[in-house]
């Protein structure tokens, strides 16, 4: 996602936030919370799926899969907002961080977690 859709995606929620003076709710831990709750109800979608690929969502549960993913975002992007983080800056830190970690030539199809394999 480009920077500026990014920035743009802030002031829909922002624009959104303000026009039902919520802000005063929007603290980092409660925005936290709700991402968490949110990320929670995207995962109950895909509860006792043997894979929970496309196939076997069908039309009306990528639906819904949807509508929780974009509230997943929207909290994060707020949570963002409020902490003043750069989301495409921290993107790119963690992917520096995860190359150290997980070196593509050590790692390649292993799905282990980073001290479970020798370096």
């Amino acid at each position: 996602m480009p920077d500026g859709e990014l920035a743009r995606l802030r002031a829909i929620v922002r624009e959104f936030v303000d026009e039902r003076d919520w802000d005063q709710f929007h603290t980092p831990k409660n925005l936290a919370s709700a991402l968490t709750v949110e990320a929670a109800e995207l995962l109950e979608h895909f509860q006792w799926l043997q894979s929970g690929r496309i196939d076997e969502l069908g039309a009306d549960k990528l639906a819904e899969v949807r509508h929780e993913m974009a509230d997943v975002l929207v909290y994060l992007v707020r949570l963002a907002d409020k902490l003043d983080v750069d989301l495409l800056a921290a993107v790119q830190e963690k992917m520096v961080l995860n190359r150290a970690k997980y070196p593509a030539e050590q790692v390649r199809g292993d799905a282990r977690k980073y001290h479970e394999y020798r370096k």
